[in-house]
C-alpha cells in the first residue's frame, strides 16, 4: 500500500469510529507502526483534514466532515466497473447514461493509477440476448417509485387481451433481455408482476400511492416469501 492509499485508509478508519481512537489501535488496524501512524495523522491535518486529538489521548474526525471513498480495493474496483458496464448495456437509457457518468466522475476524482486500472479491468458483461432498444417506460417506473406517484398503464396479458389500470410500482427487476415491475394493482387490490414487454402504454398521474413504498415493499416481500419459501433475497 502506497502512502496515498494509506492516508485514505486512515481517514476511512477515523470515519468508522464515533469516539476517539488511539494511535496504537489505528496503527494495528492499518498494519503500520505507531510512529508511521503519527506521521500520517500530521500529514492529514496539514492537508486540512478536521482531526481532533493528540498523541496518547486519541483521534477523531469532527462531525459533519464528508470525504468520498475514492480509494478502492482491486475487487471493489472490478465490481464497480463490471456493474456499471452491465447497466450501460440495459435498455434503460437514463440509468445507462448515469452509469457512464458515474464511472467518469470516479475516474476524474481519482489518482492516475486508479484511472489506469479502471480502463483495463478485463471484465465485461455478456448479454445472451444482445443489446435491446431503449424502453422509456423504465424511466417512468423509476420516477414513479422515487416520487411515490401512481402510473396509468395499458397492459396486455399472455393471450393479448388489453386492460387499463393504475399501479403503484415498488420494485423493478432487470433480467437479461427483459424487465419485471412489481406493483400494487389498484384495480385488483393486490400485488402483481408486470412484464415491461407487455406494457403497451404508460403515463404519469397526479395520484399518490395509498401507502408508503417501503411499507408496500415489506408487504410484498412477506407475501412472496410465504408463497416461495425457498427464495433467498439477493
Amino acid at each position: 500500500m502506497d502512502k496515498t492509499e494509506r492516508l485514505f485508509s486512515v481517514m476511512n478508519a477515523l470515519r468508522r469510529h464515533r469516539r476517539p481512537v488511539t494511535a496504537a489501535q489505528l496503527a494495528e488496524e492499518q498494519g503500520v507502526s505507531v510512529r508511521t501512524l503519527y506521521r500520517d495523522i500530521q500529514t492529514l491535518i496539514g492537508l486540512g483534514a478536521p482531526i481532533d486529538g493528540e498523541a496518547g489521548v486519541g483521534y477523531m474526525l469532527r462531525p459533519g466532515f464528508f470525504m468520498p471513498p475514492l480509494m478502492f480495493t482491486p475487487e471493489e474496483l472490478e465490481a464497480l466497473v463490471l456493474g456499471a458496464r452491465w447497466v450501460q448495456a440495459q435498455p434503460d437509457a437514463g440509468l445507462a447514461g448515469a452509469a457512464k457518468n458515474a464511472l467518469g466522475k470516479i475516474g476524474t476524482a481519482s489518482p492516475q493509477d486508479l484511472r489506469d486500472r479502471m480502463r483495463d479491468t478485463g471484465l465485461w458483461p455478456v448479454l445472451v440476448r444482445g443489446r435491446s432498444e431503449p424502453l422509456p417506460v423504465l424511466g417512468l417506473v423509476r420516477d414513479a417509485m422515487r416520487n411515490e406517484m401512481a402510473l396509468h398503464i395499458g397492459y396486455a396479458d399472455e393471450v393479448g387481451n388489453q386492460s387499463e389500470r393504475d399501479i403503484w410500482p415498488v420494485q423493478l427487476a432487470y433480467y437479461d433481455g427483459k424487465q419485471v415491475v412489481v406493483a400494487w394493482c389498484v384495480m385488483r387490490e393486490a400485488f402483481r408482476h408486470f412484464r415491461t414487454d407487455r406494457i403497451v402504454s404508460a403515463a404519469e398521474t397526479d395520484r399518490r400511492f395509498g401507502r408508503r413504498r417501503l411499507e408496500l415493499t415489506r408487504q410484498w416481500r412477506e407475501e412472496w416469501v410465504r408463497l416461495n419459501p425457498d427464495w433467498q433475497q439477493p
